[in-house]
């Protein structure tokens, strides 16, 4: 940190630096939480080297090409079509105006709280041959049975890409949509007085301008899709997340699941380091608030025109979000018996239980290193709080199968000391318990509290610090006294947004889990794999709920930007 001060017999600003302040062991602590991020990787990569190998004949030759090309595939689709439904439906809301403009402009947020395999779930029940999309068809033509004609197959690679796509799309709807509302207006509006026509700007100068906000909403979409088995593995469609779980649980092979898993993360990691190339020399500038509220008013559609805008916000809106929400809520309605059921109601107290732990502990984790960060500046901190963050990267199977494997070892050498030195054994301390299921969450969700905290941190002057430290308040003490209360609103949203997401967990916690702890996702997850979909509903119903909740309030901040009067 550096301090403007005037020189002596100088006519120009000189800069006097600061003495970092110190903490070993702050940094200690940091080290040892970001070893226990790296842990999974760690134990996946000694497992992977360790195997004997005999298991890649048949993986290179049966089930490598196969889960290469069907992932190569879903990414390349589900890429493409959230890009393209996420910009044009967030330009749309900030560009123009017609009927009922502010309602979509939060509820295209909606698809956010159904997770992936509900969607698949759903579109199962609506879009195959039972379904009333199918029904309907065959009851206007004529048809009887699916020879007698053709319809899109739901059970395919295109079919996993567009149940992902109607629900992972607000994520480029909406880092898109702050850049439109902060910038896009008035370059706008400069281009148009060249005489530009509207397309033209759009394509010429407005992209351009959201390429790293549309960057970063991809690779969020990307992670999610890497991640996904729920969807992959109801349709039948063989990613590499699913055949990693089917090599480790059909074929009951550790090595081969683990040298997939290094495969994977290889993949993940070229995706991270094209969402940096993709973003890398794209800057643009911040307006200043009073040209923002100088904005002219959009574009009014009227006629058929505003119909057509109306229709095309409304699509996503009701394949991502009202059809799930019609699926489940008819088969609750017939088995409202399930309310009264005691599995679902320990689902419940499990998922609130793990989703309200984990959300805690990343809170505070995130708390403690951006504060020691803030506090030191120095290089190696930074590194250490970068790795430490990295978790949300990492798909869901490869850490849990990861901290399976470490926990494993872990449990197993304490049992292997206590028989030895103490006489009894221990058993299995960590591994099959709820604790795993919270540690991996913990490590996963950890860069989602962060990257809250630290957006409300920055708002916050240097200043504070060193007004608090000049009163004699220890770092620490500033800190809870003094940057805690301000931050409340942003460490509010942090745990709302690590909990709606530890609720939804499936991958990581299908493979933690202990023996009969079922969460709400884990729930509907059996009830599906003996086809019995609607026997979840009300489960999927209360997944739905609590992540819908949080969406609503962050679509309706949204909507209350700078140009809602206009």
């Amino acid at each position: 940190m550096e301090i403007a001060v005037k020189h002596k017999g100088r006519g120009h600003w000189g800069a006097l630096p600061v003495r970092r302040t110190r903490h070993p062991l702050a940094f200690a602590s940091m080290l040892a939480v970001c070893a226990i991020v790296l842990l999974p990787i760690l134990a996946l990569a000694l497992i992977a080297l360790t195997g004997t190998g005999e298991d890649w004949p048949h993986l290179v030759s049966n089930v490598l090409p196969r889960a290469t090309i069907t992932t190569a595939a879903l990414i390349a689709i589900v890429s493409i079509g959230t890009a393209v439904i996420g910009v044009a439906t967030a330009w749309l809301v900030v560009g123009y105006d017609f009927p009922l403009r502010r309602l979509m402009s939060w509820l295209l947020v909606l698809p956010l709280a159904v997770p992936p395999y509900l969607a698949a779930y759903a579109f199962g029940e609506f879009f195959l041959f039972t379904g009333p999309v199918q029904t309907l068809y065959r009851a206007i033509f004529g048809f009887r049975t699916p020879q007698d004609y053709w319809f899109p197959d739901l059970r395919s690679t295109p079919g996993a890409a567009f149940t992902l796509i109607c629900v992972l799309y607000p994520y480029v709807y909406l880092t898109s949509r702050a850049v439109f509302l902060m910038q896009g207006r008035n370059i706008a509006d400069a281009a148009r007085t060249l005489g530009a026509p509207p397309f033209r700007v759009f394509r010429r100068v407005l992209l351009p301008v959201a390429r790293p906000a549309i960057a970063a909403g991809v690779f969020l979409v990307l992670m999610e899709t890497i991640n996904d088995i729920g969807v992959a593995e109801y349709l039948g469609v063989r990613t590499f997340t699913a055949t990693i779980y089917t090599t480790w649980i059909n074929r009951g092979s550790l090595e081969g699941a683990a040298q997939l898993s290094m495969l994977m993360l290889i993949l993940v990691v070229l995706l991270l380091f094209g969402e940096q190339a993709a973003r890398r020399k794209q800057r643009f500038h911040n307006v200043r608030a009073t040209q923002v509220k100088a904005r002219r008013p959009r574009t009014k559609l009227t006629g058929w025109r505003a119909g057509v805008a109306l229709s095309t916000a409304s699509v996503p809106v009701l394949l991502g979000f009202c059809i799930p929400l019609w699926v489940f809520g008819r088969y609750a309605w017939r088995r409202l018996e399930y309310l009264l059921d005691a599995g679902l109601a320990k689902a419940f107290l499990n998922s609130l239980l793990a989703a309200s732990l984990t959300a805690f502990l990343a809170v505070c984790l995130a708390l403690f290193m951006i504060y020691a960060v803030r506090l030191s500046r120095s290089g190696p901190t930074r590194l250490v709080a970068r790795l430490a963050f990295t978790g949300y990267a990492l798909p869901g199977t490869i850490l849990g199968l990861g901290l399976l494997f470490a926990l494993a070892r872990f449990d197993n050498s304490i049992d292997a000391f206590a028989r030895a030195h103490l006489g009894f054994s221990t058993g299995l301390l960590l591994t099959g318990s709820a604790a795993a299921v919270v540690l991996a969450c913990t490590i996963r969700f950890l860069a989602l509290a962060e990257s809250a905290i630290r957006a409300g941190l920055e708002k916050l002057p240097p200043s504070l610090d060193q007004a608090a430290r000049s009163l004699g308040h220890s770092p620490w003490r500033s800190a809870t006294l003094i940057l805690a209360p301000l931050l409340r609103p942003a460490i509010l949203t942090a745990f709302v947004l690590v909990f709606v997401d530890t609720v939804k967990e499936l991958s990581a916690t299908i493979l933690l889990r202990p023996f009969g702890f079922n969460t709400l996702a884990t729930l509907v997850y059996e009830n599906a794999s003996r086809a019995k979909v609607e026997d979840g509903a009300v489960a999927a119903l209360l997944i739905i709920a609590t992540a819908t909740v949080p969406v609503i309030l962050l679509s309706r901040a949204l909507a209350q930007d700078q140009e809602a009067s206009l």
